[in-house]
Formats: structure tokens, sequence, C-alpha cells
């Protein structure tokens, strides 16, 4: 990279000129979205960090003058990438988290019950079944895990993880009812 361009770049930041940002993105923009997308997987999420990249080098020259651009510009990125990153795999966790509440909210007791009570009838319930069915329920339902992660972690096949914990579910639905609590 030709040192003078970058201080026209940086000279144009430093006089708070926008035309900054065009040139930034003019000479720097490929080589910071490729880096986001290698981090990202995700051309959208990989523009939207550059897009944030142009905004926090904006805000922070000045007053810093680095004495790369093309360095600070990647630590920028960098750091917005994998913040991006850590909120995407948030993200899905939160929705697997969501589908295994609907998967138990099948054979869970009417809200009339107290959580106490169902954590008590659970426990109960699940000390009468194996320790394979213990773990992957509580693997599911309570850490979350999904079907797949299940299914390497104990070296079973991803169908045999959801039909014992079908099974375990229609016998904690039958477990509920025999004593008297409504699904």
């Amino acid at each position: 990279m030709n040192p003078q361009i970058t201080q026209q770049i940086l000279a144009l930041y430093l006089a708070r000129d926008e035309r900054a940002i065009i040139e930034t993105d003019r000479v720097y923009g490929k080589f910071c979205l490729s880096l986001s997308q290698g981090i990202l997987g995700n051309r959208a999420d990989a523009e939207e960090c550059l897009n944030d990249t142009y905004l926090r080098a904006w805000d922070t020259i000045p007053p810093k003058r680095p004495p790369s651009l093309k360095n600070y510009l990647a630590v920028i990125i960098r750091r917005l990438s994998i913040d991006r990153y850590r909120q995407n795999r948030t993200v899905k966790k939160h929705m697997n988290f969501e589908i295994t509440l609907a998967e138990l909210a099948e054979c869970l007791p009417a809200p009339a019950e107290t959580e106490g009570e169902i954590i008590s009838l659970m426990e109960a319930f699940l000390r009468g079944e194996d320790a394979m069915s213990r773990k992957l329920f509580m693997g599911r339902y309570w850490h979350a895990c999904s079907v797949k992660a299940l299914a390497k972690h104990y070296g079973l096949t991803p169908n045999a993880v959801t039909k014992r914990l079908t099974r375990t579910r229609e016998k904690l639905r039958i477990y509920l009812t025999e004593r008297g609590h409504t699904i």
C-alpha cells in the first residue's frame, strides 16, 4: 500500500472531511470485508461490521493517529466481527431454547402448578429413568443442547436421541397424569 495514500486518508479524517470514509472504503474496503467475512461466514453481517468499522474510525480519528491505517481498521473490524459472531451464537442458542421449551410444554402440567412442584415432580420422575435418558433429558431441556450436539457427545445418532427424548417426554406426561396433574 502506498504510504502517501494512507497519509492523505488520515488527513481527511483529521480535517473531519466525510470523503475519508469514501476513500477508506475504496482503498481498504475489500480487505476489511474479506477479514470480517472470514470470521462470520456471512456477507450481510460482514457488510454491517464494515459500516460499523467506518463509523468507529470516524469517531476515533482524531484524537488517535494510527501509524498504520490498514492495521487500525483490521483491529476494529476483527473485534466487531468477533462480537457479532458471539451475538449470533447467543441468538441461535436462545432460539434452540425456545424450541426445547415448546417440546417440553406438551407434557408439563397446566400453569396453575408452581415451579417448585413441577421441579420436584420432574426430579422424582427422572430418578426412575435410566442414566442415559436422564443425561439426554437434562442436556436437552435444562442445558438447551441441540439434538445433534447430544448425539455427538454421547456417541449416538440424532435419530436415536430424538426417539429417546420423545419416549421420555411421553413417559413424563403419563407419570404426571397418573398423579392427577392436568396437562
